[in-house]
């Protein structure tokens, strides 16, 4: 058992080395990775807390740097006229996954955002990344707290892919030392 997980989705997004005293493991890109990696560490180290940490595109042109996530939706989640957008039919599990901690919301999808899409903008979106939704719903599942925090690597826009490729680098850093003064 350990106290904390850290997952990330590639390293080049967090790469830290271990000056913590808690398992760095990178999920790979999009949902289902995320799911598969999450389950299978929730299940090995049966940590207290999950933490997600990674790159997110901003909406708000005006976001920089690392922020803690409140919520998270999932994006593209479409089956009308079963469920409204966003909600999986017949599902146990609330839309709006909720962690203890944050200010913004953030919304997962298997897509990478290059425009602003209006129901994100109506949904108060803050944030879209291609993991969270699907580590929050497998910490819900096992009972295991969540957090995560992400860097503001790009601003949805057309020069979106370029903007992340970029930041790189000052994503990991800036998120390295968040991520000491949170768990420290």
């Amino acid at each position: 058992m350990v106290d904390a997980l850290i997952l990330a989705a590639l390293s080049d997004e967090y790469f830290s080395q271990d000056i913590l005293d808690c398992p760095i493991i990178y999920t790979g890109v999009g949902k289902i990775n995320a799911t598969r990696t999450t389950t299978e560490h929730i299940l090995k180290y049966k940590p207290e807390l999950v933490l997600n940490v990674g790159t997110a595109g901003s909406l708000n042109s005006e976001m920089s740097g690392v922020f803690v996530v409140k919520d998270v939706i999932e994006r593209d989640m479409l089956a009308e006229p079963l469920a409204p957008r966003g909600t999986t039919p017949f599902d146990r599990f609330d839309s709006v996954l909720q962690s203890d901690r944050g200010s913004v919301r953030c919304a997962t999808g298997d897509s990478f955002v290059m425009e602003k899409d209006p129901w994100l903008i109506s949904n108060q979106v803050d944030l879209v990344d291609m993991e969270l939704f699907a580590i929050a719903k497998v910490c819900e599942f096992y009972g295991v707290k969540w957090r995560s925090m992400k860097y503001v690597s790009d601003h949805v826009d057309e020069q979106s892919a370029n903007s992340w490729r970029d930041s790189l680098q000052h994503s990991s850093t800036e998120i390295r030392n968040a991520v000491e003064r949170l768990l420290d």
